[in-house]
């Protein structure tokens, strides 16, 4: 499933600051990305310099995903190819390290975060891929992305890093307001329990518990055990809410639930969260920033807290996407 992304028209028109008002347009770089988080950013940074094709869309799983014939003409037709790296892409790795041979294929997080500052697994991964879910740590792609970009057409490279400069500014805020919105959970009921392992990040940035029922990866296979496991913290903790993921199948998350009401703990579904695929585009859950935001909602929420109300650098994306204050 192939999503074109755009810069919602918010950005600096890019030949006006490159070149003037009576510079030609430059062609659009054809950027490929793997992943809607990085299509994302990748839109927003290039605005009109740019025209994203993301191969996976919403609701795709990238850890199980294969390359069809259709996605392999696509890569044929980029000039550039981004995709996340750390094994995020594990079924496209042979498809893109053919790429890397012949044209621009970038690796975004490696190269753009040191492994120090990532999260370290006992598994096949050996690096939790799920950074984005840091936003302090997911800001740190737009420099790698904006050189990219501006390698590609260097006339726009003034105007790349504006709107750079313009997005980190509304990450900064993001960043602050999630930490302030989950810090009114009351503190015995900050656990988060998901489907799967894809919340190590936001957990460690923003001061919550995690448990994920599955594990980094969906690769993997969920067992009995891993359901009486999660029964047990739910029960243990007395867990209100217990969160699906638009990525997966919920079933998993409902044997939990059935077996811990079985015990007696009323403990409901909290909402969808968004863990490896953004919402529909064209929708404020089909932006990055918008991601973040209905995530936390919907844990703060169902888990007692309140959110902040959104800092004064948002009030942008919050008017494009009539976002109403908490």
């Amino acid at each position: 499933m192939r999503v074109r992304r755009t810069a919602m028209g918010m950005l600096v028109p890019l030949w006006l600051a490159a070149g003037g008002a009576g510079a030609q347009p430059p062609a659009p770089v054809e950027a490929v990305v793997t992943t809607g988080m990085i299509g994302d950013v990748a839109a927003r940074v290039g605005g009109d310099c740019v025209t994203v094709t993301a191969i996976m869309g919403p609701g795709v799983d990238p850890h199980l995903y294969q390359a069809s014939a259709r996605d392999v003409a696509t890569f044929q037709e980029a000039e550039l190819i981004l995709y996340s790296g750390y094994s995020l892409e594990g079924q496209l790795g042979e498809v893109l390290g053919r790429f890397s041979e012949i044209k621009p294929t970038l690796a975004v997080a490696p190269s753009s975060i040191e492994p120090a500052d990532l999260i370290t697994v006992q598994d096949v991964y050996g690096i939790d891929p799920h950074l984005w879910m840091d936003v302090s740590l997911w800001a740190r792609t737009l420099p790698t992305i904006a050189a990219a970009l501006s390698e590609a057409r260097p006339e726009c490279e003034a105007a790349i890093q504006a709107n750079a400069e313009r997005y980190g500014r509304e990450l900064e805020a993001l960043h602050g307001w999630i930490g302030e919105s989950i810090a009114t959970i009351p503190e015995d009921q900050r656990i988060l329990v998901t489907a799967h392992d894809a919340f190590n990040y936001y957990g460690r940035a923003y001061g919550i518990e995690v448990a994920g029922i599955q594990g980094i990866s969906t690769e993997t296979e969920t067992g009995v055990a891993d359901i009486r496991a999660m029964t047990e913290v739910v029960v243990e903790r007395e867990v209100p809410a217990v969160f699906i993921e638009s990525t997966i199948n919920p079933r998993t998350v409902q044997a939990v639930i059935d077996a811990a009401r079985r015990r007696g703990q009323d403990v409901e579904i909290g909402g969808q969260l968004y863990s490896d695929a953004m919402g529909e585009a064209g929708t404020a859950d089909g932006t990055y920033i918008g991601m973040l935001y209905t995530n936390t909602r919907h844990i703060v929420e169902s888990l007692g807290g309140t959110p902040a109300p959104l800092p004064e650098a948002l009030d942008d994306w919050a008017a494009r996407w009539n976002i109403p204050a908490p």
